[in-house]
């Protein structure tokens, strides 16, 4: 089978960075479902994990690549919950091989159903950032569902990107909180409020000020989901006291005593979490995956797709690398089909 994969970590200018590979075709077991890939899309973590893991000991290759949309071709003996032919959408695992690859090998119980009024690029933009979203949402912060009133507000810093885009649907259409999104620049602020922020400040001014100029003294809840460095002292000053702070990214260093004196919460985010240790509730992923292809095809939804790259290979997945390290990506990136 066609794959993209690298036999040791490369800048992404590098013409070895990613290379054009045949694999052999996997064998679903267990409860394995094997999917045949029809897009993929691009986040953050795998440009982490191109620059610094070689591939694994025995193995010539390593396979990137864990949002996907596609179509179950076999089912493991023990599978319940797809059949051959299912639609499906998933972030897969990053203990195992990614799904840069025509057929790919997932546990069915972080896999779900395609929403139905998506083509499958439009659906592959959405798994691996709805997950981290909804987990930070609702499981990290500890926000309840619903549309009660309160005066209650959530600051997502780096909405416009691909966990903030879907975020601040999530938290805008499910939620009565005042969403509160940053971006710098004008096309990605536009791009915010067009996803249902109440307001939208520029994270490259000082957070407290913005804040104060769209009339908020402090933020219940804080959504860190990039450059969390660069803006901790001023997330520091804006939560509130007795919030909750969360955050997805990798600083440096993260002095959590800060907090104290206002009693607030620091939450840490991977949506990876479930599927690495095997949890008991890592069927969670299967069912969240489910209500929010319930909520795209309600038109409640949208897809965060931007770009279109082309067909999945290396050429291309190099391109799409080398936009999400530049930090300018709006929404995600997305490949699909094989040639």
């Amino acid at each position: 089978m066609k794959a993209v994969g690298y036999e040791r970590p490369l800048p992404i200018d590098h013409a070895e960075a990613l290379l054009d590979i045949t694999l052999p075709e996997p064998t679903a077991t267990g409860r394995d479902l094997l999917v045949e890939v029809k897009a993929v899309s691009v986040n953050p973590v795998d440009t982490k994990v191109r620059k610094s893991a070689a591939p694994a000991d025995g193995e010539r290759y390593k396979v990137l690549g864990w949002d996907a949309s596609g179509v179950v071709r076999a089912v493991g003996p023990d599978v319940t919950l797809f059949k051959p032919g299912d639609r499906v959408w998933y972030a897969g695992s990053i203990a195992r091989a990614g799904t840069n690859s025509e057929l790919h090998l997932v546990d069915e119980r972080i896999v779900g159903r395609a929403p139905q009024s998506l083509d499958f690029a439009q659906a592959a933009a959405l798994p691996l950032t709805t997950i981290t979203a909804w987990e930070m949402l609702f499981d990290r912060l500890g926000i309840v569902p619903g549309k009660a009133p309160t005066e209650r507000s959530l600051l997502i810093i780096g909405a416009a990107g691909g966990v903030g885009s879907i975020m601040t649907q999530l938290a805008a259409r499910l939620t009565p909180l005042t969403v509160i999104g940053t971006a710098s620049r004008a096309e990605t602020q536009a791009w915010v409020r067009g996803l249902g922020a109440h307001h939208v400040i520029d994270h490259g001014k000082p957070l407290g000020e913005e804040m104060k100029r769209i009339g908020f003294a402090h933020v219940d809840y804080v959504a860190s989901l990039t450059h969390t460095d660069a803006h901790l002292d001023q997330i520091v000053d804006v939560v509130a006291p007795q919030g909750r702070f969360g955050l997805i990214d990798d600083p440096a260093s993260l002095d959590a005593t800060r907090f104290k004196r206002k009693a607030v919460s620091v939450h840490w985010e991977s949506m990876f979490t479930r599927s690495l240790y095997g949890t008991g509730d890592m069927i969670g992923q299967h069912r969240l995956l489910n209500e929010v292809a319930d909520l795209v095809d309600a038109g409640l939804i949208r897809t965060t797709l931007n770009e279109r790259f082309g067909a999945i290979d290396a050429a291309n997945l190099r391109r799409a690398h080398a936009l999400i390290e530049s930090g300018t990506a709006r929404g995600k990136v997305v490949l699909e089909g094989w040639r």
